[in-house]
């Protein structure tokens, strides 16, 4: 490259390098005006911003101002208002007070003219007592002088007089107190009994055990008896029962005093009928393993009871001898059913009055153990059933129980009441027992009857299912104690000539009548 041309790129570079630095120079002047320019606006802006939020402020502090004036003008109203009622009050309790001291005025006014009354009456009450004091004095002098007893005399007489009255009036008070009590008793006797009895539901007539037995045919009866009475006489000296074979069609009869041996003569003269081979020797093993039978029936039908009622700890004897009852009926009532509803109905009675109701059931349940052993020892079966309780260790209240639930000892315990109305509320129930008409008609006329024969009797009614007779006497005939001698004399001659279950009650009274006419 040659010098022209180096001078030439040197001078364009220099050109260019000028008319860069011109341009830059330029637009850095270009650049600074509108950055100038928008600093103006930025600043126009924010004084305007600054303009407007002076003006907000400004409004917002005029507002507040004008709410608090507003807030200051209520509270200065209410508080003004207050002051006022508050004024209001005070006058008004002003003229309270001041009536109040008008009226304290007035009161103490009263109260010293009320004082000076008092006084006054005060003074003349004195003046009175001592006239009285005088005049008493002069009339104890006069009663003295008139009735010739001094002070201490007079003083004895009244006290005696104020100790017969009191006396009078306590028998009074006595008498009133225990006719409460003892209708109070018989009410509360009465709710209990009712209350056991509608708790206690039971059937009514037991079934009776039967002593006839059908045979299949009128030829039976001839196997029965036997050559010449042999198959008969085994079969009663076995069983100890009498066998009645009659004209009645189909039906053989079996009668014992003991009902044991009559059902074991009824159950083996069944199974000898269905086994059809009747001679002395099948007879007797019949018997021996029939009885066996039944004595294991017995101590099963005792535990059952037993353990109906509740009622453990019971010896053997015992529950066998319960067992027994099961074939003991007493004017149709099964004695063990009649001993399970005592129970239960004692139970309940001594429940209800506060007694053990187990003890009562146990004594219950053993009271009529005596008629499962009446016909083998002597005596009544309250006696009976005593001895065997004691004998086999049962408690005290249990014994007793037995021996004094008729009525025939003096209540030692509680318990013995409570069977003994358990035991008459299950004998006496409509239902429980059954008697021909018959019969109780011709039972209630020799009650009446007999009582008829003595002498002095007018009239006799049998009551209460002859439990009891009250008997009519002649006043004229009989005096009081003649009239008690006739009441012996009745109860002696149905001891003698009647038989009967439980007791008989005799009353006999004795009326007198006195009639005037008036003309």
């Amino acid at each position: 490259m040659n010098q022209g041309e180096v001078v030439f790129v040197v001078g364009l570079c220099i050109f260019v390098a000028g008319a860069t630095f011109a341009l830059i120079k330029l637009l850095d002047r270009l650049r600074r005006k509108d950055a100038e320019s928008e600093a103006e606006q930025i600043v126009t802006r924010a004084r305007q911003e600054m303009d407007a939020r002076r003006r907000e402020a400004e409004l917002e502090i005029k507002e507040l101002a004008l709410q608090q004036k507003a807030d200051a003008e209520k509270e200065f109203r209410a508080v003004r208002e207050e002051l006022h009622e508050r004024e209001r009050m005070l006058s008004k309790r002003q003229d309270v007070l001041e009536q109040q001291s008008e009226q304290l005025l007035k009161q103490e006014k009263i109260v010293e003219s009320t004082q000076r009354k008092l006084t006054e009456k005060i003074q003349e009450c004195n003046r009175r007592k001592d006239d009285l004091t005088k005049l008493l004095d002069l009339q104890r002098q006069t009663l003295h002088e008139l009735s010739g007893l001094n002070k201490e005399d007079a003083t004895k007489r009244l006290l005696e007089l104020l100790e017969t009255q009191l006396q009078q009036e306590t028998g009074s008070l006595v008498l009133r107190y225990e006719k409460q009590l003892a209708e109070t008793c018989e009410t509360r006797a009465r709710e209990a009994l009712l209350t056991s009895l509608q708790r206690y539901a039971a059937s009514h007539t037991a079934e009776t055990t039967t002593s006839t037995i059908d045979i299949p045919s009128d030829e039976m009866k001839g196997r029965i008896i036997g050559r010449e009475g042999r198959n008969i006489r085994a079969f009663e000296k076995a069983t100890g029962v009498d066998v009645i074979i009659d004209d009645t069609p189909g039906v053989v009869i079996v009668s014992a005093f003991d009902m044991i041996r009559r059902e074991v003569a009824r159950l083996s003269l069944n199974k000898l009928i269905a086994d059809g081979r009747i001679h002395p020797s099948r007879i007797e093993e019949i018997v021996a393993s029939t009885q066996q039978e039944l004595e294991r029936h017995v101590q099963k039908l005792g535990e059952t009871a037993c353990q109906e009622v509740d009622v453990h700890g019971l010896h053997e004897r015992i529950v066998h001898l319960l067992g027994r009852l099961q074939f003991r009926t007493s004017y149709s009532q099964n004695v063990l059913r009649h001993c399970i509803e005592v129970a239960f109905l004692a139970g309940m009675i001594a429940d209800e009055i506060g007694l053990d109701g187990n003890l009562a059931r146990r004594c219950g349940l053993l009271h009529d153990i005596g008629k499962a052993a009446d016909h083998e020892a002597e005596g009544g079966h309250p006696k009976i059933g005593a001895d065997l309780l004691k004998r086999y260790g049962e408690a005290r209240e249990v014994v007793h129980a037995a021996a004094g639930h008729h009525d025939d000892l003096k209540l030692e315990n509680p318990y013995t009441a409570v069977v003994a109305a358990a035991d008459a509320c299950s004998a006496s129930r409509p239902g429980a027992r059954r008697e021909t008409l018959e019969r109780y008609i011709k039972r209630m006329e020799e009650l009446e009857g007999i009582a008829c024969e003595l002498p002095g009797v007018e009239q006799a009614f049998a009551i209460q299912a002859g439990r009891e007779l009250r008997v009519m006497v002649s006043s004229k005939e009989t005096t009081d104690e003649t009239a008690a001698k006739v009441c012996r004399d009745i109860v002696r001659a149905f001891e003698e000539r009647l038989t009967y279950p439980g007791e008989i009650k005799v009353t006999v009274l004795r009326e007198t009548r006195f009639t005037e006419v008036a003309r």
